[in-house]
């Protein structure tokens, strides 16, 4: 057997490819599907068939392109109903992949279509040995049930699904089993997922707190406490899976602007998003621009703060790095990139036009902010359950969400506001959205909370 595991960091997405005697099957591709066919070309493997544990929410596949270029088949869970032609498969159905079987398993819970697959590769045992396990059972964690996939049922229908599915078929199997999930450590469709990225089903069965001996209806309350808000791009994901995506390449590319084309385009009301990282768009930015580097978790922040459809004008340092985002908002739905400010913010400036900045402070000068007896609020953008984990004592904690502007009124514009999040990425939008609803004096705290704890500083916690 051939097996690989691609993980992309930014969207803590896993997909597979996975081979025998010259066959090959992708499992879960992510929307550019380049890497996938070097990689089966490489192995001298051809690609057969295309499989979707279940219809994607937190990312836009790249199923129907790759089917497309090599003539695959699509093969997606019976209760799926998407729009395109599919094999779809029930709870048993086999297919053959060189030496290899894989068996299809429902899992329902996650989404009510998702399926699970099990490998056996028949040239060495009878045995299985692998479990693609979608986003049904994570390492360290489950699916979360209140996501689009599962429209027409409600969170607890779902969570009811799921106890089902991991006692009924996943616990059933032998401990030695290998398991690999679609999704790591900061994905959203999971609440609290290990950083690993493979694990076993006896391991799982020890340790992830999801599979303890417990009844039903106390899985179900606990399933659906405290989930997290869903993002809003998840819905139109799902949807955009449903139907299969276009190719990549039949997208239009943007065209780079002079920066008096780019402030036109402005002020016709298309948006600005800025990706370079938060030092450089503390010093120099174009008024009302929204800032999410390319360093981070990009192409999430984007699909949550930027509604599908809207317009957009890009900022970055190099042509290198406007593809790269084209590509990585392409990832999570976003097709409507119209422009890009050619020479990037040198030729802005260069044009004397007008460029607001965000002080960066250290954590260290924070400190001293904070004992001079200043009238600085510190606030902190971070989720609660890192709010509550370890903090700077004297913040406030509102979420980096897109309706920061409106809970931030509770806050005073006039007083100096120093915004400070885990490293200092979520901080620098919200700095950005702070100026743009009005704050004076807004600082964004480079390193944030975790160069304040590592500093030694005092730590304020539940």
């Amino acid at each position: 057997m051939y097996f690989k595991q691609f993980y992309l960091v930014c969207l803590a997405h896993a997909s597979y490819l996975i081979g025998s005697d010259g066959e090959a099957a992708v499992v879960d591709p992510r929307r550019d599907v380049d890497e996938y066919l070097a990689e089966a070309a490489a192995q001298n493997l051809k690609i057969r068939y295309v499989i979707e544990t279940h219809l994607h929410a937190d990312f836009v596949s790249g199923h129907r392109e790759l089917a497309e270029r090599t003539g695959a088949e699509i093969i997606v869970g019976a209760r799926a109903g998407v729009a395109f032609p599919h094999h779809a498969v029930n709870d048993g159905d086999v297919i053959n992949l060189g030496q290899l079987k894989l068996r299809f398993l429902e899992t329902p819970g996650h989404t009510p279509e998702g399926v699970s697959i099990l490998i056996t590769d028949g040239e060495t045992t009878d045995q299985p040995d692998k479990l693609l396990t979608g986003d049904t059972l994570f390492i360290g964690d489950v699916g979360r049930p209140d996501l689009a996939g599962g429209k027409g049922f409600t969170a607890a229908q779902m969570a009811g699904m799921l106890y089902d599915s991991l006692r009924e078929k996943i616990l059933t199997l032998p401990d030695e089993v290998e398991v690999y999930p679609a999704h790591g450590a900061g994905s959203a469709c999971g609440k609290n997922i290990s950083t690993d990225t493979s694990s076993t089903i006896g391991q799982q069965r020890r340790l992830n707190y999801a599979l303890q001996p417990m009844a039903r209806d106390e899985f179900v309350r606990m399933m659906t406490a405290e989930l997290p808000r869903m993002p809003a791009y998840f819905p139109f994901d799902a949807e955009r899976n449903r139907t299969g995506a276009v190719s990549l390449a039949d997208l239009p590319s943007p065209a780079g602007l002079s920066p008096a084309g780019f402030q036109a385009r402005m002020e016709s009301g298309t948006m600005v998003l800025d990706t370079r990282p938060s030092d450089e768009f503390g010093a120099g930015h174009i008024p009302g621009a929204l800032n999410f580097g390319l360093g981070g978790k990009f192409a999430s922040w984007a699909g949550e703060f930027i509604p599908m459809g809207t317009n957009m004008l890009l900022v970055a340092d190099t042509e290198d790095q406007i593809n790269e985002a084209v590509m990585r908002l392409a990832r999570v739905g976003h097709e409507s990139v119209n422009g890009f400010l050619a020479g990037g913010m040198d030729a802005w400036a260069k044009a004397n036009l007008p460029v607001r900045s965000i002080p960066q402070i250290t954590v260290a000068e924070l400190k001293e902010l904070a004992i001079d007896g200043s009238d600085l609020q510190v606030l902190d953008v971070r989720r609660p359950a890192e709010f509550r984990g370890g903090r700077f004592p004297a913040a406030i904690n509102l979420p980096l969400e897109p309706n920061l502007a409106t809970t931030a009124a509770t806050l005073d514009r006039a007083r100096p506001t120093a915004v400070i999040c885990q490293t200092g990425y979520r901080s620098s939008a919200a700095a950005g959205i702070l100026e743009q609803a009005g704050f004076r004096d807004v600082r964004n705290v480079t390193g944030g909370t975790t160069a304040w704890i590592e500093s030694g500083y005092p730590v304020a916690e539940g």
